[in-house]
């Protein structure tokens, strides 16, 4: 293998691995820009990885060929409910925004593990028979080197980029997007001028929630192919970190999010590549969470949150 085809395999893998981390984390930004912290972030992608592949495994026949896009959507619509009770707790009940984001974490994984043993008698489901398989761009694909880099994919891998770029739009060139915003800045402000804060940290919350699902179902369908208690481990706080690292902006997002979508494809494929064929294999595995504690040391100083971040509104308070 010589270095193109090395390098090539390696941004193609790195894109794979990132679409999950870039839906999720967009969702994260939603969420965190109306004041509201998500922890959760990893609880949501184990939900949809969970409902992505039963949905997948029980409709199979169904549906045929579109069954990954339909669990995709499954996905979406039962994480975005799931959201819901982090939403409930950390709006309604103002109960502290990360002891409930980690209480989603367990139980999601409590509950995708219980069901599953329910479902199919064992630890791990079915291995699915519809996953998404690579699309090839015509004509961009036959570029050399290029085209094997960025044109011949996973579909989730282009959506998730197109998902980062509306998710830019919608926060900053659309009324809707400028609310959110004033709701993480000054909540009393926004209520002051009829802003609906409550309403716009549940949709930003369930926002998160569909996105998470996503996420989670986007690297179930393409790459784990299963669903079992090992299939996210992570990823969501990999997530959480890009919404940081990327300074709450969904470009900026999106860029942290290939970054570690980087740091997963060395850690699962390096071995493989004669970069970094000398390296102990255990060295490659801890690469990402190391980076991901390496971003945070290094950024999370100088990245300004929104000024409402993790603080309940009370209306009528000062």
């Amino acid at each position: 293998m010589d270095f193109l085809d090395a390098l090539a395999i390696m941004v193609s893998s790195a894109l794979v691995f990132a679409a999950p981390l870039i839906f999720t984390a967009i969702g994260g930004v939603f969420s965190e820009r109306s004041g509201i912290i998500n922890i959760g972030l990893e609880g949501l992608m184990v939900m949809g990885a969970f409902v992505g592949i039963v949905f997948n495994l029980t409709f199979s026949d169904m549906f045929g060929s579109m069954t990954p896009w339909i669990s995709m959507l499954a996905a979406m619509v039962l994480s975005a409910i799931f959201a819901l009770v982090h939403a409930v707790a950390s709006i309604t009940f103002r109960a502290d925004q990360v002891v409930s984001g980690v209480a989603i974490n367990f139980l999601a994984l409590g509950v995708g593990l219980f069901l599953t043993r329910e479902f199919y008698d064992r630890g791990q489901t079915d291995i699915i028979s519809n996953p998404f398989y690579t699309w090839d761009v015509p004509f961009l694909s036959d570029i050399p080197v290029l085209g094997r880099m960025f044109f011949e994919n996973y579909p989730s891998t282009y959506l998730a980029i197109a998902v980062a770029l509306l998710g830019w739009f919608v926060l900053f060139k659309t009324s809707f997007g400028l609310r959110l915003r004033a709701v993480g800045e000054h909540p009393m402000a926004a209520d002051t001028n009829g802003i609906k804060v409550y309403r716009m940290r549940y949709i930003a919350v369930m926002i998160s929630g569909a996105m998470g699902g996503l996420g989670g179902a986007a690297y179930a369908l393409t790459v784990a192919q299963a669903f079992s208690q090992a299939t996210i481990v992570g990823q969501g706080f990999m997530s959480l970190a890009a919404v940081i690292f990327g300074k709450w902006h969904p470009l900026g997002a999106l860029g942290a999010a290939i970054f570690f979508g980087f740091a997963q494809a060395i850690s699962i494929n390096g071995a493989s590549w004669p970069l970094f064929a000398n390296i102990p294999q255990v060295f490659l595995l801890i690469l990402p969470y190391a980076l991901t504690i390496l971003a945070l040391a290094g950024f999370i100083g100088r990245a300004e949150a929104p000024k409402s971040l993790g603080t309940p509104y009370i209306k009528g308070s000062r």
